[in-house]
C-alpha cells in the first residue's frame, strides 16, 4: 500500500518539473566540482569495432572477479587496445556536456572524497570480462546526498583513496544486485561494508526475486530510464555524454530507493529479515574463488564413481588456477564439455587425449603431460568402471520435493513474496533427501518454514 502511494505520487509529477529538478541537480554537481582541472583534448577518434556485451546492473547479473588496478596503458593493452593513444589526465571529450562529471585524476578524486557527506553512498560499476578471467573495471559511479559522479579507473594508478569511504562503518553503501560489484571492487578498495542491496530488499517487499534496477526505479519512483547504452564497450575512450549520463543514472536513484524500501520493510515487520540477508552478502567466501571447489560448477556428476570424482576435482582445480594465473576465461583454457569428456573417457596417453572431440591441439601439445599425470593420480582402474546409466528421477524423491514446494508456495502467497525468495528447488531437494530443514534453510527462513516442511515429510 505504501509503495503504491509512492508510485502514484511520483507518476503525477509533470515532465517539466522532473526536467527542472534534474537540471538543478546537475548544476549543483558542476558548482561542487568547479575546482577540477580543465579538460584535456579528446582522445583521437579510433576505428569502430563491435561493442562487447555488458553485464548490466539494470537486470540480472553474472558474477566474476577483477584484477589489481593497473595503469591505463596496460589496461588498454590487455583489453586489445594497444593502438589507442592514451591521455591519462582527460576529464571528458569536447562533445560531453559540462554538467557531466567524470573524475580522472587522483587530486580531483581526493578533493571530492573530502567533501562527501551523509550516511549513505550509492555505488555501481561498468566492466568487461569477455576476454579475461577477472572482470576489467572500466568505470565506477558514486552517488551521495548532493549529486553523482563517475570515476575513471583506467586513468588512475589505483583506487586507494576510495578505501576509507567504502569501508567506513558509519556510511551505508547502497547497490543493486551487489555481489558482482563487490567482486569487481574488492581488489582495489577491500571488503565494502556496511551494505544495502536494493534488489534483496525489493524481493523481501514483494517484488520479483531478480527485479532489475530500471524496473524498480519505474515502479517506485515513476522514472523511466533510457536503454540506449546497455551494450556499450566501457573500455573505449573518450566516453560520450550519453554514456556518462547512462552510467550516472545507475546510481542517481539508489538512495531514494533505499529510503522507500526501508520504510516498506519496516511497515511489513521484515527489517530483521533484510539485516540477516545483508550480513550474508558480506561473507568473503562469496567473493574469493577456491579452485578446489571449481568442480561444483558441473552438474550431473553426483553418481560418478570415486575415481572419476577425484579426477573431475583435480582437472577443474587445474583449469581454474591456470585461468587465474593467465587472466583468461576458463573456457579458453579447457572447455567444459572437453573437460567432462576427459573425466568420462579416462585417456591414458597423448593419442587418446587427442582423440577427444574438440580437444585443442595446443592443449595436447603444451599441457598433455600435466593432464595425463592428473588422470594417473586419480587412481582409476584400467579399464575404468562403466558410467552410471541416466535413470529417470526417483519418483519418491520427486513426490517429496513436490510436497515441500507446495508448502513454500503457500507460505510465499501468504507473505506476498516470490517462492524462490524463501527456498530454492535445490534446497528443497536436499531436504527431500534427508537434510535437516532448519540447518539447510537457517535464520528467518527456517523459523517460517522448517516445522511446516518437516510435517509434510
Amino acid at each position: 500500500e505504501t509503495l503504491g502511494l509512492a508510485e502514484e505520487a511520483q507518476q503525477q509529477r509533470q515532465p517539466a518539473e522532473r526536467d527542472q529538478a534534474r537540471e538543478q541537480r546537475l548544476s549543483e554537481d558542476v558548482a561542487l566540482l568547479a575546482h577540477q582541472p580543465a579538460a584535456e583534448p579528446a582522445l583521437q577518434q579510433q576505428q569502430q569495432r563491435k561493442a562487447a556485451p555488458k553485464q548490466t546492473r539494470r537486470g540480472r547479473q553474472i558474477f566474476g572477479t577483477r584484477p589489481q588496478a593497473q595503469n591505463v596503458k596496460k589496461s588498454f593493452q590487455r583489453a586489445g587496445h594497444a593502438d589507442v593513444p592514451l591521455i591519462a589526465e582527460f576529464l571528458h571529450s569536447h562533445a560531453m556536456s559540462s554538467s557531466t562529471v567524470l573524475v580522472a585524476t587522483r587530486t580531483a578524486l581526493e578533493d571530492l572524497i573530502g567533501q562527501l557527506e551523509g550516511d549513505a553512498l550509492g555505488l555501481d560499476t561498468e566492466f568487461l570480462r569477455e576476454r579475461t578471467y577477472r572482470a576489467e573495471l572500466c568505470l565506477l559511479q558514486i552517488a551521495w546526498t548532493r549529486g553523482a559522479f563517475c570515476v575513471d579507473p583506467l586513468a588512475l594508478e589505483d583506487l586507494g583513496p576510495l578505501r576509507q569511504p567504502f569501508t567506513a562503518a558509519g556510511t551505508v553503501k547502497v547497490l543493486h544486485a551487489a555481489r558482482q560489484d563487490l567482486e569487481v571492487l574488492a581488489p582495489g578498495v577491500g571488503a565494502i561494508a556496511p551494505l544495502f542491496d536494493t534488489q534483496i530488499a525489493a524481493a523481501l517487499a514483494g517484488f520479483p526475486a531478480q527485479v532489475g534496477y530500471a524496473e524498480l526505479v519505474r515502479r517506485l519512483l515513476g522514472h523511466e530510464l533510457p536503454k540506449g547504452e546497455t551494450r556499450t564497450d566501457w573500455s573505449r575512450r573518450p566516453l560520450s555524454a550519453a554514456q556518462v549520463e547512462y552510467a550516472l543514472d545507475d546510481v542517481r536513484y539508489l538512495l531514494p530507493l533505499r529510503d522507500a524500501l526501508t520504510a516498506e520493510l519496516e511497515r511489513l515487520g521484515r527489517s530483521a529479515w533484510l539485516e540477516e540477508d545483508l550480513r550474508e552478502l558480506v561473507d568473503p567466501a562469496l567473493i574469493v574463488v577456491d579452485p578446489d571447489k571449481a568442480w561444483q560448477r558441473f552438474k550431473g556428476v553426483r553418481d560418478w564413481d570415486e575415481g572419476r570424482a577425484r579426477l573431475l576435482a583435480s582437472l577443474a582445480a587445474w583449469r581454474e588456477r591456470r585461468a587465474m594465473s593467465r587472466n583468461r576465461p576458463r573456457g579458453w583454457i579447457l572447455d567444459d564439455a572437453v573437460l567432462r569428456e576427459v573425466v568420462q573417457s579416462v585417456p591414458r596417453d597423448r593419442a587418446a587425449l587427442a582423440r577427444i572431440p574438440e580437444m585443442p591441439e595446443g592443449v595436447v601439445k603444451h599441457s598433455g603431460d600435466e593432464l595425463l599425470a592428473l588422470v594417473e593420480d586419480a587412481g582409476i582402474a584400467d579399464p575404468p568402471p562403466p558410467l552410471p546409466r541416466r535413470e529417470r528421477p526417483d519418483p519418491v524423491l520427486v513426490a517429496r520435493t513436490k510436497r515441500l514446494s507446495l508448502v513454500v508456495q503457500a507460505v510465499a502467497q501468504e507473505l506476498g513474496i516470490a517462492a524462490e525468495v524463501l527456498a530454492t528447488r535445490k534446497l528443497l531437494e536436499e531436504i527431500a533427501r534427508g537434510a535437516d530443514a532448519a540447518q539447510t534453510l537457517h535464520g528467518w527462513r527456517a523459523s517460517l518454514l522448517a516445522e511446516r516442511l518437516v510435517a509434510v515429510l
